[in-house]
């Protein structure tokens, strides 16, 4: 094997690969030898890693991010190898946190809070036991917000932090050392004890005083431009910047002028989860609700290029995109724990591009937190390259939160159809083409039609009149309606059913709003399952299409009766023109113990609006456990250089409201509910369900073990 030899100072980070290689993921590496046919023989170096220092082993090169020296030694300092690969992931951070030195200002996580702090020294850590031995480098802080119970008090030693623990460098802020911010008494934003709202604090005074953000910027024309919707950000009288959503603007109560409650990107002390003074004007995570004038917004500039800000620093080039996914290794669905920490925010979730919407939402609806489909990755006649690229799409979404828009471009022309790279196309054909041709799945759906034939589908279209059901109907009313009209049965029970709501195009809705059903009972869609009678609980014998309906038999629900109460049932005269048809005479020729139902969990809906699909996706078994994902939310620069920037919210009032009765949801007023619930009743295009029984597996983890 011909190899070339290198100098002493090239170093590189494992961002993919085998531990059996001797070099695992995420551990810090100087490179020893170049192999020609594209590998690199490397050794450990300290500082942790998953592996033992000193090893070494041989990797792919595309398997390997290179580093400079002071990269490298400030990887080093991080002792979770995923926490490095993490911050190598945040391109922008990660480039500032390289450029950080004496006297910048830092916001760093600090126990369960984000401080700002002032950079007192990069310091070097460990021993150097022989000349090729690097150090460690951290970050010795004097944190601008701890609390000290005296100022006489003798000073702690400086607390030491690693570049992951980073979270923002305050651009184009520098502080002599020695130099201790006081409260700001300029008229900002007032926090008392019983307020939610509170900005980034400065050093605290011996006594009480309400905490101050001062205004970022002179009145100018650009504030007109801000609305609920609009990136902002907000500094503060420290000089650290929090940046965020505004989600309401008005004028609260006790005050004159408009102010704007914002949801920031991370969570800070004291901030609500949209409560001021008592009121709710938005709902968010605690900690992130921060209710400031409007005077001190202005638009974010980190996307807003027309805006320039005052930078000391040198402007650093991005280092380039960084591939993390083994493609070789299956990542189990995002779990309940990890939901908010890895999704929640901006360029998060799938970066749209190019009319991709239809297949960004569908995708994180799929794949998100449901590994309903993940076996079908282990069967061997799957489309190797499209399958390739759907598989790294996944497994980055569920490992880092984030997938550049490339990955999708990359999945869309292998799917070998033209017309996806070039125009927007329906979720319902993308899923059939990924599921049939992609993954070589068989048909989710069996369905059993009266001329006891069978056919395969991967969706369901709803088909029906509009007065079979109510005005407002919900999804299990729908589904049963249309299967009882069009007289279909499940020859057996789904895994998954993706079902297309009754629309014509993308502009014409049937319903002006649709019920989501949380659990859907598909018991008495099944051909040749027991089912019992509507009225007495006996083995049924017919059902009735017409009784579906009937405002005296419990409206909506499938009537199915034994012979008996039938015959009494269709005595009434409103009744005598129904026509009951028999079932399958098995199914009520023995008694036994009550019908055991089967029921599907709705795990994800695709909404449309105006031509662009969005979507939520329910991340856990908590009623409040929901995300809204938008791979288009807003967008830096323009048509021909800029890109996409994809949102993720979490959305636990989506919760509440359908933790309510159906009666209490049916009666609701979209019109008056919050924007997400709103979106959800309106614009629903596709609900997406799992087998109950396939929850309670994802739960206990057993499913996730079997595709990892």
């Amino acid at each position: 094997m011909e190899t070339t030899a290198v100098g002493k100072d090239k170093f590189f980070i494992v961002t993919r690969g085998k531990s059996w290689k001797g070099l695992p993921r995420g551990c810090v590496c100087r490179l020893q030898e170049e192999v020609r046919d594209g590998e690199l023989l490397g050794v450990m170096l300290t500082g942790g890693g998953g592996g033992n220092p000193g090893n070494t082993g041989v990797v792919k090169t595309a398997d390997t991010y290179p580093l400079t020296r002071h990269q490298a030694q400030l990887l080093l300092f991080v002792s979770v190898p995923s926490k490095r690969l993490e911050l190598l992931c945040n391109r922008r951070l990660f480039a500032d946190v390289c450029e950080v030195s004496r006297g910048d200002v830092v916001v760093v996580r600090f126990r369960k809070d984000h401080l700002p702090a002032l950079v007192v020294n990069l310091m070097k850590i460990g021993r150097r036991d022989n000349a090729e031995d690097l150090h460690m480098v951290g970050f010795e802080v004097d944190l601008l917000d701890h609390d000290q119970s005296s100022v006489n008090k003798k000073p702690a030693s400086l607390p030491l932090f690693n570049a992951s623990d980073i979270i923002q460098v305050v651009p184009g802020y520098k502080v002599p050392y020695g130099l201790h911010w006081t409260e700001g008494h300029t008229g900002g934003v007032g926090s008392t004890a019983g307020s939610p709202n509170a900005s980034l604090r400065a050093r605290p005074s011996e006594t009480p005083m309400d905490q101050r953000i001062t205004p970022s910027h002179s009145p100018s024309p650009t504030d007109d431009l801000l609305e609920v919707g609009s990136m902002v950000e907000v500094r503060s009288d420290t000089g650290v910047t929090v940046y965020g959503v505004i989600r309401w603007t008005g004028v609260p109560a006790g005050k004159t002028s408009e102010w704007a409650g914002i949801e920031l990107d991370y969570d800070l002390r004291n901030c609500s989860n949209g409560l001021y003074g008592g009121q709710r004007y938005f709902t968010c995570q605690v900690g992130r609700a921060l209710f400031v004038p409007m005077a001190n917004c202005i638009p974010d500039q980190r996307f807003h290029s027309s805006l320039t800000r005052k930078k000391t620093r040198k402007i650093v080039d991005l280092p380039p995109d960084i591939t993390l996914d083994d493609s070789e290794e299956d990542v189990p669905p995002v779990s309940e724990s990890q939901a908010l920490s890895l999704l929640v925010g901006r360029m998060r979730g799938i970066q749209g591009h190019f009319n991709s919407c239809y297949l960004d939402a569908t995708l994180f609806s799929l794949f998100c937190s449901s590994n309903v489909l993940d076996s079908s990755w282990q069967k061997p006649d799957v489309k190797e390259e499209a399958s390739q690229i759907l598989k790294e799409i996944v497994n980055r979404l569920r490992r880092i939160g984030f997938v550049p828009a490339h990955s999708v471009m990359s999945l869309r022309k292998q799917l070998g159809c033209h017309t996806f790279l070039t125009e927007e196309k329906d979720p319902e054909e993308f899923i059939s083409l990924l599921l049939q041709q992609v993954l070589c799945m068989t048909p989710l759906l069996k369905l059993r039609s009266n001329t006891e034939t069978s056919q395969g589908a991967y969706t369901f279209q709803i088909i029906l009149e509009k007065e079979q059901v109510g005005r407002v109907p919900t999804v299990q009313q729908l589904l049963d309606a249309s299967f009882l009209s069009c007289d279909l049965k499940f020859e057996e029970a789904p895994s998954c059913l993706i079902l297309q709501m009754p629309r014509f195009g993308k502009k014409y809705k049937m319903f002006p709003h649709i019920i989501p059903s949380t659990q859907l009972d598909i018991t008495d869609l099944l051909h040749n399952a027991p089912r019992e009678c509507f009225i007495c609980g006996q083995p049924a014998t017919n059902e009735c299409v017409q009784c579906l309906q009937d405002r005296k038999l419990q409206p909506g629900k499938i009537k199915q009766y034994c012979s008996v109460c039938s015959t009494q049932v269709h005595a009434h005269p409103l009744r005598k023109g129904h026509r009951p048809r028999a079932l399958p005479a098995q199914v009520g020729a023995t008694t036994g113990p009550p019908v055991s139902g089967h029921t599907m969990e709705l795990f994800a809906v695709l909404c449309i609006q105006t031509s662009h699909y969005v979507s939520f996706v329910k991340y856990g078994p908590d009623p409040q456990a929901w995300l809204f994902f938008d791979s288009m939310a807003d967008r830096c620069g323009d048509d021909q250089s800029g890109y996409n920037i994809p949102e993720v919210r979490a959305c636990p009032q989506l919760g509440d409201f359908l933790s309510q009765s159906e009666e209490e949801v049916a009666v609701a007023d979209p019109s008056l509910a919050a924007e997400p619930v709103r979106r959800l009743l309106c614009d629903s295009y596709m609900f997406l369900y799992q087998s109950a029984s396939v929850t309670r597996e994802e739960n206990g983890h057993p499913l996730h073990q079997q595709s990892s």
